[in-house]
C-alpha cells in the first residue's frame, strides 16, 4: 500500500463525504486507503459514511479525544508507506496526491511535506510558517501588532518574504494537509496528545526537524480548503470562544514543553 489517508471527523459529515469523493477521483500508483476517525459526532456522520463509502474504514471513538489523539488512532490502523492527514474541509484537486507521493519518493530525507492550500476562489492561503515566539501571539492579538516591531514579527512568522509558489524547506506546516513518511513517524512518534486542538502540527514538525528529517512545502500539490480562522481575533474575543481558548491553552503547553530548548533550523531546500 502506497498511501494511507486519515481524516478526523467531528460533526462534519457532509464535508468529510465531499473530501472522500475528491480523493476517490484520484489515481495513485500502488493504491491508497482512506481511514476516517470520528470523534463522537452528534450527527449521523458515522452511519452515513459507512453506508455511502463501504470502501472506507470508519473508526468511531466513544468520546471526543481531540485532533492529535484522533490522528494517532488513524495512524495505528494504516498500512501505507506514506500517511496523509487531511482536514474534512479539504478537497483534493487533480494530481495533488500524485505530486506529493512522487516528491516523497524522490526525496527520502523528507519526513513531512504539505501542499499548497487554496481558498475556493483560488487564492493561495497561508499554510507554512516560521516558528512562533511568545511575542508572535501577543502581536497577533493586541494593538501592539500594529506597531512597526509587531508588523515585522508577524511578517516573519507568516513568511511574507516568500512567494509561496516554489518548493521550500520550512519550520512547520498547517496540519490541515500533512503527508508523513512511515519510517519517520516510527522514529519521531505520533502527534502529542497533550494538544487537544492547535499546536499539534507545530510540535510535530519541530520534532521531525529535531530528529534530522526535512519539512517541505510542495506547492505543485494543490488542495482547496474551506478554512475559517476561528482561533484568531483580539484577546477578548478569543477568550470568549472555546476554540480560541483552546488555541491559547495549547500555546501555553507548547512553550512550556519546549522551555529552555533551542529551535531547530529548517534544512536547505531540496530540488
Amino acid at each position: 500500500m502506497k498511501l494511507s489517508i486519515i481524516i478526523v471527523n467531528y460533526n462534519t459529515g457532509p464535508l468529510t463525504a465531499a473530501c472522500i469523493r475528491s480523493i476517490l477521483a484520484q489515481d495513485v500508483v500502488g493504491g491508497l486507503e482512506i481511514i476516517v476517525v470520528d470523534n463522537a459526532s452528534a450527527d449521523e456522520s458515522v452511519a452515513h459514511l459507512r453506508s455511502d463509502f463501504p470502501e472506507v474504514t470508519v473508526i468511531a471513538n466513544g468520546k471526543n479525544v481531540g485532533l492529535a489523539a484522533g490522528v494517532n488512532t488513524g495512524l495505528a490502523s494504516t498500512r501505507g508507506k506514506y500517511c496523509l492527514i487531511l482536514n474534512p474541509d479539504i478537497l483534493v484537486l487533480p494530481g495533488a496526491l500524485v505530486s506529493l507521493v512522487t516528491y516523497m519518493d524522490a526525496h527520502p530525507t523528507v519526513g513531512v511535506a504539505g501542499g499548497q492550500l487554496q481558498s475556493p476562489n483560488g487564492e493561495v492561503q497561508e499554510s507554512c510558517y516560521r516558528f512562533y515566539s511568545p511575542l508572535t501571539l501577543i502581536y497577533r492579538r493586541t494593538f501592539w501588532g500594529k506597531t512597526a516591531r509587531g508588523q515585522r514579527e508577524i511578517a516573519r512568522f507568516l513568511m511574507k518574504d516568500f512567494d509561496h509558489a516554489s518548493i521550500r524547506a520550512v519550520d512547520w506546516l498547517l496540519g490541515a494537509c500533512l503527508i508523513v513518511r512511515r519510517e519517520a513517524v516510527q522514529e519521531v512518534g505520533g502527534m502529542d496528545e497533550r494538544f487537544f486542538l492547535y499546536f499539534e502540527d507545530v510540535d510535530w514538525c519541530r520534532r521531525f526537524l529535531e530528529a534530522g528529517w526535512q519539512v517541505m512545502y510542495v506547492p505543485a500539490a494543490r488542495f482547496s480548503h474551506f478554512y475559517q480562522r476561528s482561533s484568531e481575533g483580539g484577546i477578548l474575543s478569543v477568550l470568549s470562544h472555546r476554540v480560541g481558548r483552546e488555541h491559547l491553552k495549547s500555546a501555553v503547553k507548547y512553550f512550556w514543553k519546549n522551555r529552555g530548548r533551542s529551535l531547530p533550523t529548517a534544512a536547505a531546500p531540496l530540488p
